[in-house]
């Protein structure tokens, strides 16, 4: 009984110490210098613990952002913006924010939804027909809200885009090859190529780029003046950002390239922006929409976004037994979630180098932004965040950074030992069943492109996207490449046909196999029409070999539908249905005379008429 009564004191006096803080940033007359004091106040030793924060954790360089009500009351840099260099870290110090930027896409779409050019819950097909996915369920379900809270059923696929030279136009017609993992609003799966293809939406919509939409519509009247979406217009500001990251083996730090291929999916986290600037975004955000007075954001907008559309699971709790953060929810472009008893909405965002978060507590009118370079620090973001908001609401410290030190130094202990296991698996005394100028040429994924295999002097090259390594054999018919310190290892094996021949190769990326069919050599369309015509068994029954622009081939036996003809090499072909059965054509002096039939049980010759 004691107990419980000093936990219902402890609980009223946060109560109290809650309210009289909310109060005060209401009251006016208080202004900005008692909400600045009152913080100021609140964050005592705070800069302390930020110093033991980036000297545990070998963090480069970082920024912490406070807003209350409507004022950016504490912003401030910790560490370097350039650790090679030693340039302080600043509330201006401009660098990527990833993920933190699928709320302004979000945003954007709600308001062509105001526009009535879109809606959040019909199926998107009906505002936007060029859209196409996997199937017909898809087709006719799928609604915007659905894209953008992560429900489709389809997983993230992200080595479509990472790396990649896809358009944005590119990754929209992609999705039709994306088959669902899950049956749709039933699981969260986080989705870039949503956010991507909604970004695709509203130029289709709007008539502009969704570049120059959230420019025009967002941060140009939010004084979000030096933001932007490149690497390279970052690099104009005097004040930006340079990766660094910690060795996998060891706590040494060295730079890294920035990552540049943005544009296909740009919508999802393309936002280059900085402390000073991201506190407008954020208090508009807190403030219904308005800035300086000024209605920026449709306060209905900012109020769908916020409803929650998929439940997650508490796997902090269950997994670690960490209980202060439960009951998250995904909305449209952000999360809300309970943080030890306060409504929180917060996301995350995390590119090679830099990492992100933008949170605020509705209820309470106090908002973060925390800006990190380095990736074994990204933690940090959450890290930090509580703290402050612990701080402000007057709470026990969580010890966070410990906990979460002491995760990553194990995962990082766990790491190495795992990779000084590699190989373990390997058959000895293998050889490919091929020589090796027999893998080269392209393979091809309808959804993730090309795989190109090369050969320089005795080793296969390895060749996806902007990934270019040599490759070692492994055993059988697997190559590897090296083990690379930041993407690590592309293991790939290849598959022959029935005929002996490399037919594809297999490589798990992202949340599957995929694989990848050899591309035959391209055959002029000229050719192919002379290919098609009517052919007799030698029964004399007779059958059509046809020919369609933009479709290929196709053999049509009497009253039996067409079968399309894949091309294999050469003059061989094969129907979908059976990788044995082999179509070869017959030319002399560039005239087709016949076409041959190969299956396991012999050969048959079907005379050109």
């Amino acid at each position: 009984m004691i107990r419980e009564s000093a936990f219902r004191l402890k609980s009223f006096a946060h109560l109290i110490r809650t309210t009289l803080f909310a109060f005060a940033l209401l009251a006016p007359g208080v202004g900005a210098r008692a909400q600045e004091t009152d913080v100021a106040k609140k964050l005592q030793g705070f800069d302390a613990y930020m110093e033991q924060t980036l000297k545990d954790w070998n963090t480069p360089g970082l920024g912490v952002g406070i807003v209350v009500g409507d004022k950016l009351v504490f912003a401030k840099g910790y560490g370097y913006r350039d650790y090679q260099k030693k340039l302080p870290f600043t509330s201006r110090t401009m660098q990527p924010i990833a993920s933190n930027s699928k709320l302004f896409t979000a945003v954007a779409a709600g308001m062509l939804v105001e526009e009535g050019k879109l809606t959040w819950d019909k199926p998107i097909r009906a505002s936007v027909p060029e859209i196409q996915f996997y199937n017909d369920e898809l087709n006719n379900e799928v609604t915007l809200r659905d894209m953008l809270s992560h429900r489709t059923g389809v997983t993230r696929h992200d080595l479509i885009w990472f790396k990649s030279p896809f358009t944005r136009k590119e990754l929209f017609e992609r999705l039709k090859y994306l088959e669902p993992q899950e049956p749709m609003r039933e699981t969260f799966l986080y989705n870039n190529l949503m956010f991507a293809a909604v970004g695709q939406i509203i130029e289709i919509k709007s008539g502009k780029k969704w570049e120059d939409f959230v420019r025009e519509r967002i941060f140009t009247p939010l004084d979000m003046n030096t933001s932007c979406y490149t690497i390279a217009d970052m690099q104009k500001q005097p004040d930006y950002g340079v990766p660094f990251r910690e060795k996998r083996d060891s706590f040494e730090l060295y730079k890294i390239p920035y990552y540049e291929d943005t544009e296909g999916v740009a919508p999802a986290g393309a936002i280059i922006s900085n402390i000073d600037e991201l506190s407008h975004w954020l208090i508009a955000l807190m403030n219904e929409g308005k800035y300086h007075g000024k209605q920026v954001l449709p306060a209905s907008v900012l109020k769908a976004t916020l409803q929650p559309a998929i439940a997650l699971p508490n796997a902090g709790g269950e997994a670690l037994g960490y209980w202060e953060l439960i009951n998250s929810a995904y909305g449209m472009g952000r999360w809300t979630a309970s943080y030890r008893g306060n409504l929180l909405t917060y996301h995350g965002g995390d590119l090679p180098g830099f990492h992100s978060q933008v949170s605020f507590m509705p209820n309470d009118k106090i908002g973060v932004i925390v800006l990190v370079i380095s990736d074994h620090s990204a933690a940090l973001y959450n890290i930090i965040s509580y703290n402050v908001y612990e701080r402000l609401l007057g709470m026990e410290q969580t010890p966070w950074s410990q906990r979460q030190l002491q995760q990553r130094l194990a995962n990082k202990k766990a790491g190495t030992e795992a990779r000084a296991k590699a190989g373990g698996d390997r058959v000895p005394n293998t050889k490919p069943s091929h020589v090796l100028g027999d893998y080269v040429g392209e393979y091809e994924n309808p959804a993730y492109g090309i795989l190109k295999i090369g050969l320089q002097g005795e080793q296969l090259q390895f060749g996806f996207h902007e990934f270019h390594f040599p490759m070692n054999h492994f055993h059988y018919d697997r190559f590897d490449t090296p083990d690379d310190e930041q993407y690590g290892k592309f293991s790939v094996n290849f598959r022959t046909n029935p005929q002996g021949d490399i037919e594809s190769a297999v490589i798990s990326l992202d949340q599957a196999e995929v694989v990848f069919t050899r591309k035959p050599e391209a055959l002029e369309a000229s050719l192919l029409e002379e290919l098609a015509g009517v052919y007799m068994t030698p029964s004399k029954a007779k059958f059509e070999v046809r020919y369609q622009p933009g479709t290929g081939l196709s053999i049509a036996f009497p009253g039996a539908p067409p079968q399309k003809l894949i091309h294999v090499k050469r003059m061989q072909f094969r129907t979908p249905l059976f990788a044995d059965d082999i179509y070869e054509f017959v030319l002399d002096n560039g005239q087709v005379k016949a076409l041959k039939e190969r299956t396991p049980s012999g050969e048959y010759t079907f005379q050109r008429q």
